[in-house]
């Protein structure tokens, strides 16, 4: 009885302790996926908030006002006419970054042709996987493209596995799911966002994930 609410202090730090232990072990992942493109341990922790951060952020490429007529509720009459802006931006954390660093690699690679066939491969498979959803934009299956691109990445550039994972995942899911779906949301209202909602998701995990998988085979 006197060591129970020592046990009891125990159990509850324990269980506030776990939130701080799984996000450790996730920098730590990251961290190590990263380190397989060749980049510093704080060089990766850098890039990984760098992405989370720039999430948040859109830079307007296009944007259009649209006017519209509502009927008021006095017959006859309107109501002044609601402005709603329409447009195109690119998302920092899912598109500008991760297109920064697939540059970087890119001009390390010793060869392209591999990165090429690979980058085609995802950026097809993604388009034809990527929905259109009403509020959330294009939206991909988290999990598909990862698996996909670390296997092409294995079987074609066996020597440079990491990079050529990296590059075709994210660029090719970039081209497949954003730019080649562009035309489906052509009349939804609001801004259209490269590499922004439902596909940073997917860009992100695509990167981590297939980097990881290509070390870990």
């Amino acid at each position: 009885m006197i060591f129970a609410p020592l046990g009891c202090l125990a159990a509850i730090l324990l269980f506030l302790s776990i939130p701080f232990i799984l996000v450790m072990f996730f920098l730590n992942v990251l961290s190590f996926s990263f380190g397989e493109l060749g980049l510093s341990p704080s060089t990766a922790i850098t890039l990984i908030f760098a992405m989370l951060i720039g999430s948040l952020i859109n830079i307007p490429l296009t944007r259009r006002r649209d006017t519209y007529r509502v009927p008021s509720t006095v017959r006859g009459l309107f109501a002044p006419p609601p402005e709603q802006y329409t447009g195109v931006a690119i998302n920092v954390g899912g598109a500008v970054i991760p297109v920064c660093l697939s540059v970087y690699l890119v001009s390390l690679m010793p060869s392209l042709w591999q990165v090429t066939v690979a980058t085609v491969v995802m950026a097809a498979v993604s388009k034809a996987l990527a929905r259109v959803v009403p509020g959330r934009g294009i939206v991909l299956p988290m999990f598909v493209p990862p698996v996909l691109s670390a296997l092409l990445a294995l079987v074609l550039a066996s020597s440079f596995p990491a990079p050529c994972a990296y590059v075709a995942g994210t660029v090719g899911t970039l081209v497949g799911a954003d730019l080649l779906n562009a035309h489906k949301l052509r009349g939804f209202p609001g801004v259209v966002s490269i590499g922004g909602a439902g596909v940073f998701d997917g860009i992100f995990l695509v990167g981590i994930v297939a980097v990881l998988l290509t070390a870990l085979v």
